[in-house]
C-alpha cells in the first residue's frame, strides 16, 4: 500500500519520462485524475485513460516529448506532504520557475492551478509544482 499516492503518481511520471517510455500505468483516484486533467490541459502529458484491471482502477498516461525526443515536463515536485502540509493564501501561492511552470493547488472549489486559484481568490493546499 502506498502512503502518499500523489507522490507515487509524480514519481512514476518522472521515472517514465527519464526512461523515455511512451506511457505509464499508475493508481487511480479522484485527485490523481484531476491532476492528470490539469497536466493534459497545460500540455505536459498527451492524454490519460482510466482502466479497470480486476478490482483495481488504474490510469494509463501517455507521456509527451518534443520533436527531439526530450520530455516536455522537466520536473515534478511534491510540495505538501503527509508529514508536513503546506497551505497558502491566494496571494501567497508560489510562482514556479518565474512563471515557466505551474503549481497545483487543492482548494475548497476543487483542484486547480495556482494561477486559477489566484484569479478566483481562493487559497488551499499546494500539492505539487510542475515545470
Amino acid at each position: 500500500m502506498v502512503n502518499d499516492p500523489i507522490a507515487d503518481f509524480l514519481t512514476r511520471l518522472r521515472n517514465g519520462l527519464m526512461a523515455r517510455k511512451r506511457e505509464i500505468l499508475t493508481g487511480s483516484s479522484k485527485m490523481q485524475n484531476r491532476i492528470a486533467e490539469i497536466l493534459v490541459q497545460r500540455g505536459y502529458i498527451d492524454s490519460f485513460v482510466q482502466e479497470t484491471v480486476g478490482p483495481r482502477r488504474q490510469l494509463r498516461v501517455k507521456l509527451r516529448y518534443d520533436a527531439d525526443g526530450k520530455p516536455i515536463a522537466d520536473g515534478f515536485k511534491r510540495v505538501s506532504k503527509p508529514g508536513l502540509r503546506l497551505y497558502s493564501k491566494a496571494a501567497d501561492i508560489p510562482s514556479v520557475r518565474g512563471g515557466m511552470g505551474i503549481s497545483i493547488v487543492s482548494t475548497s472549489k476543487g483542484v486547480m492551478t495556482g494561477g486559477d486559484a489566484q484569479k478566483q481568490n481562493v487559497g488551499g493546499e499546494v500539492l505539487c509544482t510542475v515545470w
